[in-house]
This record gives structure tokens, C-alpha cells and sequence, in this order.
């Protein structure tokens, strides 16, 4: 339990029985739609805290880490690492925590599993809010993710892991804010006991995209949030969301509300005030 945090630590088995973790925040019993919140593609949980506290005041949040990532166990089968296991587990979260219908917050890879919930189960979306993901994923973009993740690269310290991602994620260099680098290194790394700072995911994640020749046709998947209310970000310098698919994403779907924000790359990280802003006048419909 970390109710001293703003959350309470829980705990539940797949349905292959791979340990999963999971933060809940706020009242259980709230009359509001409780927010699941989605990480990036090696991200945890933590990087949703400061919003999911703000969203607490009002309604219930959970916030998993996937298998592989922060504090769920690896997966020994490195062929667990893909989509549809992902949605399995979310929906057994789901049940598990007898929520029926949420607003799922999905940041790149939380993105794309908001739309395959809207395929799989559509009445279990109150709203979907996609940051910084669509249905094309931009080439240099993903092949700059995969060789980011695909290797460990252990730090001395945190100074070091900072230096380390300031490197990695260029189009975030401009963020000029320590306090959120600092996030950001601490939810990318942990200490080990050899002292070093190691990446907080099984490296091994990487193996299914590396095998795949292309991604397959996601627009299907878009589609059906057509009957969703969604809320779509963009970084204005994102190498991941283009500004022509991000344009098609409010053709395909005239309902969509999209906000671009400036001077931010791959993903923006809801803290910032048009982010906050959108989001706010966003879940006050819902």
C-alpha cells in the first residue's frame, strides 16, 4: 500500500498467470467514469502519477505497467510481447477491478490499445484520449524507438541517465524543465544490484516488432472510435505522429478533437498547460 502516495499498490495474475502490477487511484466508488491510463511502448506507470492524482480529485484511475515493464514480472516468452496479450490482460484488469467503462488515456502504444479496445469492446469506452499516436506510425520515428530500446544501456547515476535521455529523445531536448527529466530518468531506469542504472523493461520486448516486415493496416482500428468521444494530441515536432496523419485522423473522424502542442516531440507529456487545458474541458463532457 502507498496510500501516503496518492495510491494504493495492487497486484493480479494473467490469465497465464504472469504476475501484473497495477496503480489505483481516487474512490472506487466515484459517480465518474474511472481513467485508465495507457503507457508508451516501454513505459510504467509512474509517468502517469502527476496526472493521475489531478484526475483522483474526481474519479477513479488505474495505472498498470505491462508485462516486461516497471513492476509487473517478465514475461520467459518473449512471444507474449504483442498487442493482443496486452489487451488480454488490460480486459482482465478491467474485470478484475469491476469497472465496466473507462475513459482510456493511451500515450503512443496506449493509444494504438485504446483503438483495438474500441474494435474489440466498444461499450467498455466512455472516451479515449490519444496522445502523440495514430493510425500510421512514421518510419523514422519507430526505427529510432526500436534501436532505443532493443539494448540495455546501463548508467553510473542519475546525472548520467538524464544526460543519457536528453540524447536519446532529441525532439524533448527543448523541455527545459529538470523536475520533469528527472521523472522521466526515473521511470526509464532502476537501480540493479551490481549499482547501475538499468532500462526498467525486458529489452526482449523488441523482438516481435524487429521480426514484423510492416506494420499492419491500423485506419480499421481508428475507425471504430468514430462513435467514442476522443481527444487526439500531437507534438508539434513529433517524429512518430505526422502532421499528414494526424490531418487524415480529423477527416476520417469530423467528431475528433485534436490539439497540437508547441515546441514539444515524442510524446508530450499532459503536463503542459494546452495539454491540461484540453484535457480539463475534455473530461468535464463525460
Amino acid at each position: 500500500m502507498s496510500a501516503s502516495l496518492g495510491f494504493r499498490e495492487r497486484r493480479y495474475s494473467a490469465q497465464d498467470g504472469l504476475s501484473l502490477y497495477f496503480r489505483d487511484y481516487g474512490d472506487p466508488d466515484s459517480p465518474h467514469a474511472p481513467a485508465l491510463c495507457l503507457t508508451g511502448l516501454t513505459r510504467n506507470s509512474q509517468d502517469f502519477h502527476e496526472l493521475a492524482l489531478r484526475l483522483a480529485r474526481e474519479r477513479r484511475v488505474l495505472a498498470p505497467d505491462y508485462r516486461g515493464r516497471g513492476r509487473s514480472a517478465r514475461d520467459p516468452d518473449w512471444r507474449n510481447y504483442q498487442p493482443q496479450v496486452y489487451l488480454n490482460d488490460i480486459l482482465h484488469l478491467l474485470a478484475l477491478a469491476n469497472v465496466e467503462r473507462v475513459i482510456v488515456i493511451g500515450t503512443s502504444l496506449g493509444g494504438l490499445l485504446a483503438m483495438g479496445l474500441a474494435a474489440l469492446q466498444p461499450t467498455a469506452l466512455a472516451g479515449v484520449v490519444l496522445n502523440d499516436v495514430g493510425p500510421d506510425i512514421a518510419p523514422d520515428g519507430l526505427s529510432r524507438i526500436l534501436a532505443y530500446i532493443s539494448q540495455d544501456r546501463p548508467q553510473p547515476d542519475w546525472a548520467a541517465a538524464t544526460a543519457f535521455l536528453k540524447t536519446a529523445m532529441p525532439s524533448l531536448s527543448a523541455v527545459d524543465d529538470p523536475a520533469r527529466w528527472q521523472r522521466l530518468a526515473e521511470g526509464t531506469f532502476r537501480e540493479e544490484s551490481d549499482g547501475l542504472l538499468h532500462f526498467d523493461w525486458d529489452v526482449a520486448l523488441a523482438r516481435p516488432l524487429r521480426l514484423r516486415n510492416r506494420l499492419p493496416d491500423l485506419w480499421p482500428l481508428f475507425r471504430a472510435l468514430r462513435n467514442v468521444p476522443t481527444l487526439a494530441f500531437r507534438g508539434a515536432i513529433s517524429d512518430v505522429l505526422t502532421l499528414e496523419t494526424f490531418e487524415r485522423m480529423g477527416r476520417e473522424n469530423p467528431g475528433l478533437v485534436r490539439v497540437t502542442v508547441p515546441g514539444v516531440g515524442h510524446a508530450p507529456g499532459l503536463d503542459e498547460p494546452v495539454s491540461q487545458e484540453a484535457m480539463n474541458a475534455f473530461l468535464a463532457r463525460l
